[in-house]
C-alpha cells in the first residue's frame, strides 16, 4: 500500500486537521528525513498554505482543531499543537492548548521547529498600496531612485519586470533596471 493510500485509509480521505475532502496533499511534519505514515499527514490546500505561511492564518478555519486535536496519530497531534500555538492569542486556541496532552516524545517533536514561539501573523511583500507581490510580478516605480554604487538613476514610472522577492526582508525586491540587477524598497513601487 502506498503512503497516500495509507493516509487516505487512516483519515477517511479527509484533511486530518480540518476534515475537508478536496485537494488533499501529503505533508511531511518537520523535521523528517523520509516520509512515512508515522511522520506525515493528509492536509487540504487551505491548511497547507497556512502551515507553510504562504497565506495569512484564518482563525475561523482552524476552530475545528478543538475536535481534530484528539487524533491518536502523533503527526496530527504535533501539527494541531503547532497551529494552536500559533493561534494562542485566540481564546478558544489557548483553552485547547491547555487541555491538549502530548506525551514527552511527541511534545519534543512539536517544539523542534520553534514555530510555536511566533504568533500567527505572516509578513508578505507588499507594494506602496498594500497589494501583495509575488515572484515574477511586474512593478512600476513611484519615485525616482538613485542606485547606490552606480551611475544608473531609476526614474519614476520605470517598469521592472519579473521581480524576485528578497526572502529574508519583506521590504525589498530585486529587479533589473537598464540591464543591472538592483534592490528596490517595496514602498517605492506599485504592482503593474
Amino acid at each position: 500500500m502506498s503512503l497516500v493510500q495509507e493516509l487516505q485509509a487512516r483519515s477517511g480521505n479527509k484533511c486530518e486537521l480540518c476534515n475537508q475532502e478536496n485537494a488533499l496533499n501529503i505533508y511531511e511534519v518537520p523535521p523528517t528525513s523520509n516520509a512515512n505514515s508515522d511522520n506525515s499527514i493528509l492536509v487540504c490546500k487551505t491548511c497547507l498554505d497556512q502551515i507553510e505561511k504562504t497565506e495569512q492564518l484564518d482563525a475561523n478555519h482552524w476552530k475545528i482543531l478543538t475536535e481534530t486535536m484528539w487524533s491518536e496519530f502523533p503527526p496530527v497531534q504535533v501539527m494541531a499543537w503547532r497551529m494552536l500555538s500559533r493561534l494562542r492569542n485566540e481564546g478558544w486556541a489557548s483553552d485547547s492548548l491547555d487541555i491538549l496532552y502530548l506525551d514527552e516524545e511527541t511534545l519534543e517533536w512539536a517544539k523542534k521547529t520553534g514555530d510555536h514561539e511566533s504568533d500567527g501573523t505572516v509578513a508578505f511583500h507588499q507594494d506602496s498600496n498594500g497589494t501583495r507581490l509575488h515572484e515574477g510580478d511586474t512593478v512600476v516605480l513611484v519615485k525616482t531612485l538613485d542606485v547606490k554604487g552606480s551611475t544608473i538613476s531609476a526614474k519614476l514610472g520605470t517598469v521592472v519586470k519579473n521581480i524576485r522577492l528578497v526572502h529574508d526582508n519583506t521590504e525589498q525586491i530585486e529587479g533589473k533596471v537598464e540591464g543591472q540587477t538592483i534592490v528596490i524598497l517595496t514602498k517605492y513601487l506599485r504592482k503593474g
